[in-house]
């Protein structure tokens, strides 16, 4: 469930700082998990939601910021297009349930993004559904900013180019 989950992520995070002591050694660790959370949870999103195959990026940036985001942390982020040729995107979250009991981060762990694996989870998940793309935090209200916003740029359609090939 979303509260366990918001409940035993300091825990994760807190486990993987002692077990790592660069910050970009856990930064990739959440990164990898939380891929392999978005392989496995996309099924459950696709059967749930009922959701129709998204036919622009910026449908599908929508239906994450809208749908689930809501379905598994039950908050909606607001979506903004950053470039002409329509393939970037940001999701701005104004609460981020990830964060509720955690106030700040330490001084000597001030390059650790905290919610990396949610950046994994989305990858993963875009992967599943034939889309690349590269996702990272972009604004962390843990480091000072005034909002979180991860930022999500389409690659490629794999799909595409598999059809291409025939």
């Amino acid at each position: 469930s979303r509260e366990l989950f918001v409940l035993t992520y300091g825990a994760l995070v807190a486990q993987l700082c002692k077990d790592y002591e660069k910050d970009e050694d856990v930064n990739n660790c959440l990164d990898r998990m939380g891929y392999g959370i978005g392989v496995r949870l996309i099924e459950d999103f696709l059967a749930r939601s009922a959701v129709k195959k998204c036919r622009s990026y910026s449908e599908t940036a929508d239906m994450i910021a809208q749908v689930a985001f809501k379905m598994y942390l039950g908050v909606t982020a607001s979506v903004s297009c950053s470039s002409a040729a329509g393939n970037e995107f940001s999701l701005i979250l104004d609460k981020n349930p990830l964060v509720d009991f955690v106030e700040e981060l330490p001084a000597e762990r001030a390059s650790l993004c905290y919610c990396n694996l949610l950046c994994g989870v989305i990858r993963g998940a875009l992967e599943m559904v034939h889309l690349a793309a590269e996702v990272t935090f972009l604004q962390d209200k843990l480091k000072g900013d005034a909002v979180t916003e991860i930022g999500i740029v389409f690659l490629k359609n794999t799909e595409d180019k598999k059809h291409k090939r025939n």
